[in-house]
């Protein structure tokens, strides 16, 4: 080769190594740097001539480069701090004519968070591919993944997104939204993509557990801590979630002496049992749930404000169904292929005189109230499509209230039943919150309850 293509060829290289992706330096056997290139230079604030020839301990901070040059001992996906934070590192010998005479490092994630958030990317691929080599969801612990998240507008493809940033971390998450919304599909999916994905996925619905069973349910009890208590006692849903994740689904019902515990839960990260004497350390990540306007209730006094900033440290709001009606389509085909399945029937899609009466309707129950719907018309059907027909009677009904021969009594009688109805199936059956949206005190939803038979 003549003097000037080596050259060249040097050059050439040279230039590709600096301009690398990676931060590369490259050590002689006694730990001197016989190169480093000009990205990790520009990092370190050091000037790429004055290196050579240094020692790499006085370069770079916590070193190892010079260890694996005596050792000859490979180093791969190591954690390095360097200049305030932990970076993956691979070391690797260098040998020539079988003797050892140096080492190359590379720094191939420039920070632990670079790494998670590439880790996130490809847990997201591989649980699509999962899917649809599985077919169906894990049966154990996180049921649902990014990719059962259905739905093509802007705003759900923004808050796939954002889950994909947060998940990551080990941030707590609050995710808002009305009932029927799927909050519960975004707290399995930001587990799945976490650094916890193999780890427990413990949830638990604040609003279905009574007062005075939470505290044990949540934290377990101790033997002989109260009458029926299990002999050797049993570990609470925190110790449970231990190095993973809880999901503490309609933490707005939660009672307020309960909040006091849970807050000192998250502060203190230990938990003591009901009769015991000790506390456990506890590792975990919480996920918390709610459709309640919690900024109002701290006003009122029915939550905690500090609780309430423990756990609102990243917020989800997911938009209604009727705020987002380009999503009704892929959602109920999602459902009918679902539950057709699930009922062991050949139904195969939708025929448009259906879909228009579905995007007309309001979904106050939003998509828990869509798939509810196209579950009766799944059974309804005669024929391989959702015909009109098959549709529930209040889905057809868009003509308003026809008076009629009626009385004005049986007219707003009518008009009460359907909106007290229509509330609860929104509210998932909660008075409270049904009797808060209606403007009526909790006696009086309860007495037209059983006046409409509802």
């Amino acid at each position: 080769m003549k003097p000037g293509e080596l050259t060249k060829k040097c050059s050439m290289l040279e230039t590709i190594i600096d301009n690398a992706y990676e931060w590369l330096v490259v050590v002689n056997k006694e730990g001197m740097i016989d190169f480093m290139n000009k990205t990790y230079c520009e990092f370190l604030e050091v000037d790429s001539s004055e290196v050579i020839g240094m020692h790499v301990t006085d370069v770079i901070e916590n070193t190892r480069m010079h260890i694996v040059a005596r050792s000859g001992k490979v180093e791969i996906a190591d954690l390095q701090y360097i200049r305030g934070n932990y970076m993956i590192a691979n070391r690797v010998p260098i040998y020539h004519n079988k003797e050892l005479i140096g080492a190359v490092g590379t720094v191939i994630f420039r920070d632990t968070e670079q790494w998670k958030q590439m880790n996130t990317h490809i847990k997201e691929l591989l649980s699509e591919l999962v899917y649809y080599r599985s077919g169906s969801a894990r049966e154990n612990g996180a049921n649902y993944s990014l990719y059962d998240i259905v739905g093509r507008s802007e705003s759900i493809q923004s808050l796939k997104e954002k889950v994909k940033q947060v998940a990551s971390g080990n941030v707590s998450v609050l995710i808002r939204g009305e009932s029927g919304t799927g909050k519960e599909l975004f707290a399995h999916s930001i587990h799945q993509l976490s650094e916890r994905s193999n780890r427990p996925f413990i949830k638990v619905n604040c609003g279905a557990i009574p007062d005075q069973l939470l505290e044990s349910e949540l934290f377990g009890y101790e033997e002989g801590a109260f009458t029926g208590a299990k002999k050797g006692g049993k570990p609470g849903k925190f110790e449970l979630a231990n190095t993973g994740t809880i999901f503490l689904d309609e933490i707005g019902d939660m009672p307020p002496n309960m909040q006091v515990k849970l807050l000192r839960v998250l502060q203190d990260r230990e938990v003591e049992r009901v009769g015991g004497v000790s506390s456990k350390k506890v590792d975990v990540r919480v996920i918390a749930a709610t459709n309640r306007p919690l900024e109002a209730m701290v006003e009122e006094r029915r939550f905690r404000e500090d609780l309430f900033y423990r756990i609102n440290v990243m917020q989800l709001q997911i938009p209604p169904l009727r705020e987002r009606i380009q999503d009704v389509k892929p959602l109920a085909e999602s459902f009918v292929k679902k539950i057709s399945m699930k009922a062991g029937k050949r139904v195969i899609g939708i025929n448009e005189q259906a879909f228009q009466l579905l995007r007309k309707h309001n979904w106050p129950g939003n998509a828990r109230e869509l798939e509810n719907a196209l579950e009766a018309a799944v059974h309804l059907t005669r024929s391989e499509t959702i015909e009109v027909t098959s549709l529930p009677d209040y889905l057809k009904d868009k003509d308003g209230i026809i008076a009629g021969n009626r009385k004005l009594r049986e007219i707003l009688e009518e008009a009460e039943s359907e909106a007290i109805r229509k509330t609860l199936a929104q509210c998932e059956n909660d008075k409270f919150a049904a009797s808060e949206i209606l403007g009526i005190g909790k006696t009086s939803l309860y007495d037209k309850i059983k006046k409409y038979n509802l």
